[in-house]
């Protein structure tokens, strides 16, 4: 009989983690406690490691890119109202590749459903864990249907929580948010524009950094652009009273430009937009028993890192490759996981912070090191493009 496994979340992590043990022989089960998909979303650069997962999974040929023709030209905006040459996200190195979460999410969705390599995985949506108790021969669930009010107790032989920063499978087993949440002092806001900024090109990217505030639209080539607007606060508790759309204009009251105010604008028109605040998740091991965190339960990268999408991929697939390389001994497949994934893991929470200063720099002084850092990084790139066309004009 093949082992069961119980996956909460539907998100990236949830889903690459259910493919990954279906690979591994398993029969994974998905629950969700929304009553639908979440669709659509924010801009990822998917790194050269999150394609690679996304290979392995057997999805990449669902997934959809977006990037512009050589990353597309990006824009900084600077204190004084002038444009300059800036950096974008498709800039760095690795070639990201440029998605939406929801682009993600369907590649996912596909590689679940019928068009996956092997039988469809099980989704129960409105549904959430309620008891987890891994005391016994097997885990015990209480499963809540929060449609109808209904509870359920099942078996499985492997929980996986993939439920988010918050995560509820990581509160009841780990113990609360406070002992793995790491507070940033910073809130984020990323939501869909309906339109690009006026005077831009389509496939533009606009940055407008200052100190305490920074407005970023990320541009696309077949859609209009994402916008990401982020700030820092003392009181992160007081960012979640009153409107979300009035605690923003507050915090870029004094920033009077046409990106600022065009991404203002359009968010009073969004239906859907995620508004939280900036953390990340820090434990000293990822797995207890039977109960193992995947994608931000377990290490949150935040959306500074730029790498969450990319992890969620990799964390599933790898998970997979482990279970099937240690077939008889989930504890030895489980420590395996761990460490192939936890010193990248870390190494890129320890980058999120030099990447924070780059979308919301601390303060004066560091604003004016970040320009100076992107000024020469534009430099750099320009003479390595100068160079690069060079060498196809000889060729040619």
């Amino acid at each position: 009989m093949r082992k069961r496994a119980l996956v909460v979340g539907l998100g990236i992590a949830g889903m690459a983690a259910a493919i990954g043990l279906r690979q591994a022989g398993w029969q994974p089960v998905i629950v969700e406690k929304a009553p639908d998909r979440r669709r659509g979303g924010y801009f990822v650069g998917l790194m050269p490691e999150g394609r690679q997962a996304a290979a392995d999974l057997g999805i990449r040929d669902h997934l959809h890119t977006r990037n512009p023709p050589g990353g597309g030209k990006a824009w900084s905006l600077n204190r004084h109202g002038n444009l300059e040459p800036g950096l974008g996200f498709l800039h760095q190195p690795g070639d990201p590749a440029a998605v939406v979460r929801g682009d993600i999410e369907a590649a996912l969705w596909e590689g679940i459903g019928a068009h996956g390599a092997g039988e469809p995985i099980p989704v129960r949506f409105a549904t959430r864990p309620v008891e987890i108790d891994d005391s016994g021969a097997d885990v015990r669930v209480l499963l809540e249907d929060t449609a109808t009010g209904a509870w359920r107790r099942e078996s499985f032989d492997l929980v996986v929580g993939a439920d988010g920063m918050r995560s509820h499978v990581r509160r009841m087993v780990f113990g609360p948010h406070e002992n793995h949440l790491t507070g940033w002092n910073a809130m984020i806001c990323a939501f869909q524009l309906r339109e690009q900024v006026p005077s831009f090109q389509e496939a533009d990217s606009i940055i407008s950094a200052r100190a305490g505030r920074g407005a970023w639209v990320f541009g696309f080539a077949d859609r209009p652009p994402t916008a990401l607007l982020t700030y820092r606060t003392e009181d992160v508790e007081a960012e979640f009273t009153g409107s979300r759309i009035e605690r923003l204009r507050t915090a870029f009251s004094d920033m009077d430009d046409p990106v600022v105010r065009h991404a203002l604008d359009s968010l009073e028109e969004t239906p859907d937009f995620l508004f939280d605040s900036v953390h990340q998740v820090k434990m000293p091991r990822w797995s207890r028993g039977r109960v193992v965190l995947v994608g931000d339960a377990a290490w949150c990268l935040n959306l500074y890192s730029g790498m969450g999408a990319t992890f969620a991929l990799r964390g599933g697939a790898d998970l997979g490759r482990e279970l099937r390389d240690h077939p008889g001994d989930l504890a030895a497949a489980l420590t395996a996981w761990e460490s192939r994934l936890r010193p990248a893991i870390v190494r890129h929470q320890h980058l999120a912070r030099v990447k924070q200063q780059l979308f919301v720099p601390s303060n004066r002084p560091a604003e004016a090191v970040r320009s100076v850092v992107v000024r020469l990084a534009c430099t750099v790139r320009e003479r390595k493009l100068a160079r690069t066309r060079t060498t196809e004009e000889r060729a040619a």
